[in-house]
This record gives C-alpha cells, sequence and structure tokens, in this order.
C-alpha cells in the first residue's frame, strides 16, 4: 500500500474511533446555518440539507436556520448548543457570522474569524502566503483605470481575472487578450468592489482536503480534476456528470507529497482549523505547484471533495459530517481524531 493511501487509511481508522465513543446527545441541539445571502446561496441550501439529513439519520437533534430568510441576530432565540456552518461566500465564510456566534457564545465548525476573513480575500490570502514564502500565480489587484496594456505585461497570457471575495468561480473570466480585460473587469466589478488578475497556470487542476489545527493539522490525499474542455466552472463542478475525479490521483507520489506540504502550510499560515481544502495548480512545464486559494467551509453537495477524499478513506458522508460537528466539542478547535 501506497504512503499516501497508508495515510489515507490511518486517519480514516480514527475518525470511526472517534465516533464509536461519541455521544451524540452531548452535541445537545444543533443549528445548521444554510442558504444565506450569497451568489452561493444554491449551492449552500444543497450543502446544508445534505448535513441537516447526515446528522438527523445518525440521531442528532439538528434543525436549518436560514440567515437570507431571517434575522441571524434570530440564532439568539434558537437555543442552539453549537452551530454546523453549511455556508458559503460573502456572510458565511467570510468572519462575520462567525464573529456574530463568538459573540453569542455558540461554538461552530470551521475556521474562526480571523482566518475566515483572510481566506475569503483572495489577495490578503496571496499576501499571506507570500510572507511564508510559498508559491502562488503572480497577481495584481485591478480597477476601472488601470493600465490593460500594463497588467498583461506584467501577467502574461493568458490570466485569470475574478472577484476577489467570491468562490465557485462567479465572475471569473479567462482573459486571452488584452482586449477582453475591461470587460472581464466589469464582470468582476459587478460582485465585487476587489478584483484581481492572476497569472493564468496551465496544467493539472489539483485540490487538497485538509483537517485539524496548528501543528495537528494533517492533508488528506490530493484530488485531481478533470473537467471537459478544462473548464471547471460552476456548472461543471456542482451540476455536470462529466467531469472526473481522481483519488488517489495519477500523479507520481513525491508530487502528491509536495502538493499535500504546500497546502498543509498554507492552511497553517492562515490559520485555519476544524477543516478545509486547497485548491492547487500544477504547471505542466515546470512541475511546480501554485496555490490558487483557500476554502474555509467546504462544499458538502452530491459533487464536493471533501466528501470523495473522506470516502476514499473509508468514512462515509454522514460519517464526515459527525466528526466535523463534533469537533465544537473542543473549544479551541484541536481535537483531533
Amino acid at each position: 500500500m501506497s504512503e499516501q493511501n497508508l495515510q489515507l487509511h490511518s486517519w480514516g481508522e480514527r475518525v470511526k474511533g472517534h465516533l464509536a465513543n461519541l455521544d451524540v446527545n452531548s452535541l445537545g441541539r444543533v443549528g445548521v446555518l444554510l442558504g444565506g445571502r450569497s451568489g452561493e446561496r444554491e449551492i449552500s441550501l444543497m450543502s446544508g440539507n445534505g448535513v441537516l439529513e447526515a446528522l438527523l439519520s445518525k440521531g442528532v437533534d439538528a434543525h436549518p436556520f436560514d440567515p437570507g430568510l431571517r434575522c441571524p441576530t434570530e440564532l439568539a432565540n434558537e437555543k442552539f448548543d453549537r452551530i454546523f456552518i453549511s455556508l458559503h461566500g460573502r456572510y458565511g465564510e467570510d468572519g462575520t457570522i462567525q464573529g456574530l456566534l463568538e459573540l453569542l457564545g455558540l461554538p461552530y465548525t470551521g475556521s474562526g474569524v480571523l482566518a475566515s476573513a483572510l481566506a475569503i480575500d483572495k489577495i490578503a490570502t496571496k499576501l499571506v502566503w507570500l510572507s511564508s514564502g510559498l508559491s502562488t500565480p503572480e497577481f495584481q489587484e485591478l480597477k476601472a483605470d488601470s493600465d490593460w496594456a500594463a497588467v498583461v505585461k506584467h501577467l502574461g497570457l493568458p490570466l485569470i481575472v475574478k472577484p476577489a471575495h467570491e468562490g465557485s468561480s462567479l465572475g471569473l473570466t479567462k482573459v486571452k487578450s488584452v482586449d477582453e480585460l475591461p470587460a472581464a473587469y466589469k464582470l468582476a466589478a459587478g460582485m465585487d468592489k476587489k478584483v484581481i488578475a492572476e497569472t493564468c497556470i496551465v496544467g493539472d487542476e489539483l485540490t487538497c482536503p485538509l483537517v485539524g489545527f496548528g501543528e495537528n493539522a494533517e492533508a488528506l490525499p490530493v484530488i485531481k480534476i478533470i473537467p471537459p474542455e478544462a473548464n471547471y466552472d460552476f456548472h461543471n463542478k456542482y451540476f455536470s456528470d462529466e467531469t472526473k475525479y481522481l483519488c488517489p490521483t495519477n500523479l507520481a507520489p513525491e508530487v502528491n507529497k509536495e502538493v499535500q506540504e504546500l497546502a498543509l502550510a498554507a492552511y497553517r499560515a492562515l490559520g485555519c482549523k476544524t477543516w478545509g481544502r486547497a485548491d492547487v495548480m500544477l504547471d505542466q512545464k515546470t512541475g511546480k505547484p501554485y496555490l490558487l486559494e483557500m476554502n474555509t467551509s467546504p462544499g458538502m453537495t452530491s459533487h464536493s471533495l471533501v466528501p470523495m477524499a473522506a470516502k476514499a478513506a473509508g468514512v462515509e458522508y454522514a460519517e464526515l459530517v459527525l466528526w466535523v460537528i463534533s469537533q465544537t466539542l473542543n473549544s479551541k478547535g484541536a481535537a483531533q481524531a
């Protein structure tokens, strides 16, 4: 068995051992935050309903709460003991809801206020990673009056333009000529006040799920993503059955290990905890991996990636959900299975 498979099964066995000793009654009344107000509302509803169903199937006293339809301050009246955050994007993955939950004294899944706020901002994230010596594509913040020719000279072509605070490829454009830049900027700026352009890395698209906190954090196996026509857009991420996923990948063991180490360093640099997912591009010319972004509230839909890695470890969807919510029993977020 390969080193990667040994690591995967080791984590899976520890999760199963942890859950075997877990009293679900100790979780109390659990609120599942889903929906929300971001551009990823539809995906959040899919994730949240899946999480809710999984918790109920395990005997957890779980209830939905949609902060897109109700005022988030109403959480104080629900008598929840802990919260599973299934929100994606702004107002759910950006530190805002985490701050409210901190004020209410409610334990919650995922990263804290600072790590969430950093990770949702692609520019801030890159600055942290660069200060830590981690590889990420060259970038530049765009303005309405940016010199488009200078941007192309700096970043080269093709390049990627996207909103700095959106996920799921919303507002993203692959720019192949300088003439396409103004329209790409306008699309992204329509969704966010901050717009980022970055060098487009051509090669294998990879993602690496991460679990834990601090020195106890660990990387799960890398997943290779093969979308139709190399276009991993919103549709191909969540609705297409044509996108292929390889876990374990068909990459050399040393490449998988390098990607895992890079993703783990990126996760720790941002101060993430419980779980997350780093998206990475592997340059086809140099073989060097580059960090794209960090997801601190991973998707839990039928097409989502963290459940794929967990399943490969022998941990089914409902078991993964139960493990994630169980981590809130430790207020410092450092509990490990």
